[in-house]
C-alpha cells in the first residue's frame, strides 16, 4: 500500500468511495453522493490552505482517504483543522483507516498546526471512535439527535486531539491563512 497526496485524476475514484459512504452509511449525514466535479472542488478547497488530502492505493485501487480541512473559517480558527477519514468497504479494520489518519496527523503537525477535531456521524459507530481513540483523541462532546437519515436521529460525536502541544502553550507560526 502506498500513501500519496491525491491528485484531480482522483476525483471519480474519490467519488465513488465517498459515495458509497453517502448512500449506505451514517457516518456522513450528506443524502446525496457528490459529483466528482464536486469532490475536486472539495480537494482544491483543502489543499490550498496547504493542508493534507492523502490517498491509500494498492495496484493501483484506492482503498481510502484521508484529510484535513480548516475546522471554521474565522480567523480564531486558524490553528485548528477537522479530519475525514473514509475507507472502502472491504478493507475497514485492517489499518488503512489508521496508516492514513497518523499520516495526516503528522503533515498538520508539521505544519505548526495545534488541534484536531474528530466530528463523528453516529455515536454508535464504534469503528471511527475507536480510532480516533487509538491515535489520541479524546471525547468533546456529543450533540444528540442533530441529523436525520436513513429513518432515525443520529448524534454527531466531537472529539479532540491536541498538536504540537495543544493549548499548553502559545502558537509559534501564523496557521492558516483563512482571509
Amino acid at each position: 500500500m502506498i500513501l500519496r497526496a491525491a491528485t484531480i485524476q482522483d476525483a471519480p475514484a474519490l467519488a465513488a468511495l465517498y459515495g458509497h459512504h453517502v448512500i449506505e452509511g451514517v457516518g456522513t449525514f450528506e443524502e446525496t453522493p457528490p459529483s466528482p466535479e464536486q469532490m475536486e472542488a472539495r480537494r482544491a478547497a483543502v489543499v490550498v490552505h496547504g493542508l493534507p488530502w492523502l490517498v491509500a492505493e494498492l495496484n493501483g485501487r484506492m482503498l481510502g482517504f484521508a484529510y484535513a480541512g480548516p475546522f471554521r473559517m474565522r480567523s480564531a480558527y486558524r490553528h485548528t483543522v477537522e479530519d475525514s477519514v473514509y475507507i472502502a468497504p472491504d478493507v475497514q479494520r485492517t489499518g488503512v483507516g489508521r496508516t492514513l489518519l497518523a499520516a495526516v496527523i503528522a503533515r498538520c503537525e508539521a505544519m505548526g498546526l495545534r488541534q484536531m477535531v474528530a466530528v463523528i456521524g453516529d455515536s454508535g459507530n464504534a469503528s471511527s471512535i475507536g480510532l480516533h481513540a487509538a491515535l489520541g483523541f479524546e471525547a468533546a462532546g456529543v450533540g444528540p439527535g442533530l441529523g436525520y437519515k436513513q429513518g432515525r436521529w443520529l448524534d454527531v460525536v466531537w472529539m479532540v486531539r491536541p498538536l504540537n502541544g495543544g493549548t499548553a502553550s502559545l502558537p509559534t507560526g501564523p496557521g492558516l491563512d483563512l482571509g
